[in-house]
């Protein structure tokens, strides 16, 4: 592990403690009986189900990925799927350095250059954040019943200026996004020539990111291709939005209550806290959907954690059996690929 990864991790391990010592002197007690008692009652073949919609969202990736790869690179969704199990297991496992491992896994099994991949990586991402972002505000404005019933009318202000603002987010990217697919390189050279006078390595890591997009973006070949995979992107995040509502329900109660708007806020918020997270036990996922759930919508303390938990269990930790099994069968030590994918990852930044 190189210096500049272990000064991350150093970062992160100080920013959860600090979360969590915060968590805590909020809280003043917490009650052990209750939490094994709350989660005990959990209805678990909601759970079952919800693995199911998981392992199938991955399926959907699968397919998500072929239709990116379509216009340069002819190949099939079975041969994407190990790919995409065995990335995400190594993700839920490694943390942040096991993000790139999809993309190197499929660059080297259809033997297309990794640069390439990552830029299909970056457009996925795009897609993902704006299906989300596009949920978030038509739920918004919508909001639900419950927040009145609960006494948290002015969250539904808070959420409706949140989804405007995240409305022109939406437009003012999809504008950068047509300029970079019709001028990416034009613009990458202007940022050259513009920064290079300056510092030629700042320059260089910003042109290699333009152009990264760019390529990216030229894997969508037409408006056709575009609203195919909007709506099957949008797909993707309604059945998550079922998972965490299927998870919620098997507790029953006040859980059970929250309409869709409260589930997309819970989904933006545990988005947001991924970010924050050590390998194997993630940490910014559960304290972010812990809070909402206890701060926000004012759920029990014991039960806000068990529910944080088997959120993150369930919805991001499942994948983890079937991403060995599969790379067992493939082969594929995930430290060894993430060790090459690192590698690959330093050399396009040169």
């Amino acid at each position: 592990m190189n210096r500049k990864r272990i000064l991350g991790t150093g970062i992160v391990v100080v920013v959860l403690g600090l979360l969590v010592y915060l968590q805590v002197h909020a809280w003043k007690k917490f009650d052990w009986a209750t939490f094994l008692k709350r989660t005990e009652d959990v209805n678990w073949s909601y759970i079952a189900v919800v693995v199911a919609i998981i392992y199938f969202l991955y399926v959907l990736r699968a397919v998500r990925w072929r239709m990116f790869l379509k216009p340069v690179h002819k190949t099939t969704t079975s041969r994407l799927l190990a790919p995409q199990f065995i990335g995400f297991a190594g993700l839920a496992l490694l943390g942040r350095p096991g993000e790139m491992i999809r993309p190197y896994l499929v660059a080297r099994q259809e033997q297309l250059t990794f640069s390439s991949q990552v830029a299909v990586w970056l457009v996925e991402r795009i897609f993902d954040m704006g299906s989300v972002a596009l949920l978030f505000v038509i739920e918004g404005f919508i909001g639900d019943p419950l927040w009145r019933r609960l006494g948290i009318r002015d969250l539904q202000v808070k959420v409706e200026w949140s989804a405007g603002l995240f409305l022109v987010v939406i437009v003012v990217l999809s504008v950068l996004a047509v300029l970079l697919r019709l001028s990416g390189e034009r613009i990458a050279q202007y940022f050259e020539c513009r920064i290079g006078r300056y510092s030629t390595k700042v320059a260089s890591a910003i042109t290699s990111r333009i152009l990264a997009f760019t390529h990216g973006l030229e894997t969508i070949s037409d408006f056709s291709s575009f609203v195919q995979l909007l709506l099957l992107s949008l797909v993707m995040w309604i059945l998550a939005g079922v998972s965490y509502w299927l998870v919620l329900h098997s507790y029953g109660g006040t859980l059970a209550e929250l309409g869709p708007a409260s589930i997309v806020l819970l989904m933006i918020a545990t988005m947001f806290g991924s970010l924050i997270q050590l390998p194997g036990v993630g940490g910014g996922s559960q304290l972010a959907s812990i809070a909402v759930l206890n701060k926000v919508f004012g759920v029990q303390n014991e039960l806000a954690v068990s529910c944080g938990m088997l959120l993150w269990l369930a919805t991001f930790m499942s994948v983890i059996p079937m991403g060995l099994l599969l790379a067992h069968r493939e082969h594929v030590s995930l430290r060894a690929v993430a060790v090459e994918e690192q590698k690959a990852e330093a050399a396009l930044k040169e």
